[in-house]
């Protein structure tokens, strides 16, 4: 009965609960947001399922260890996202990965260019996307990941990557711009 009212409770009112040491308060909270969690961090850290749930694990860990870096006044969902974001950031720069995105998307564009004659559904869409993503530096995929698998508002990645709403608004339309130049193959009013 007691789990019942939980159940019924915000986030924001779970990390309370978890700062004064009730564990049923973190189970739910892990429920509610493991496997979301696990989909971003599987999408930014190179599709690397083991690395995924390695760092699912580690930002429960960070809030088990320290519940009070987390400020009750801050939507939970916007504070465990810059957690997230912040150990990718960190991930990046511990192996120095950085990707040379103009040869990348070439290659990627004559690929998608070969296939102009092939009939395409929404399945070949699909991949293609994934692929030409996979060549995108790691802001322009995170935008992509908050913004159309995660369905998060601009106001709200604004606040995840720390930048200036208009700022992530303009790197939102350059990037549906360049996945529209990349993909206009598929559209079919163009054929």
């Amino acid at each position: 009965m007691f789990f019942d009212r939980l159940s019924k409770k915000t986030d924001e009112e779970l990390m309370v609960l978890v700062q004064h040491g009730e564990e049923r308060a973190f189970t739910l909270l892990y429920q509610r947001y493991c496997k979301k969690i696990l989909r971003y961090f599987y999408r930014m850290l190179w599709k690397d399922e083991n690395k995924a749930q390695d760092f699912l694990h580690d930002v429960f860990v960070k809030i088990i260890e320290d519940p009070f870096r987390y400020n009750v006044s801050k939507p939970f969902t916007t504070w465990i996202y810059s957690v997230a974001h912040n150990m990718c950031k960190n991930e990046y720069r511990k192996h120095k990965f950085r990707r040379e995105i103009n040869e990348s998307i070439v290659n990627h564009v004559e690929v998608i260019e070969n296939k102009v004659h092939e009939e395409l559904d929404h399945a070949r869409l699909s991949k293609a996307v994934e692929e030409l993503l996979d060549h995108f530096d790691d802001d322009d995929r995170n935008l992509f990941v908050f913004r159309c698998e995660l369905e998060m508002p601009l106001a709200e990645i604004a606040i995840i990557l720390n930048c200036p709403e208009g700022t992530v608004k303009s790197r939102w339309f350059y990037l549906k711009k360049k996945l529209a130049e990349s993909l206009h193959d598929y559209n079919p009013a163009l054929k």
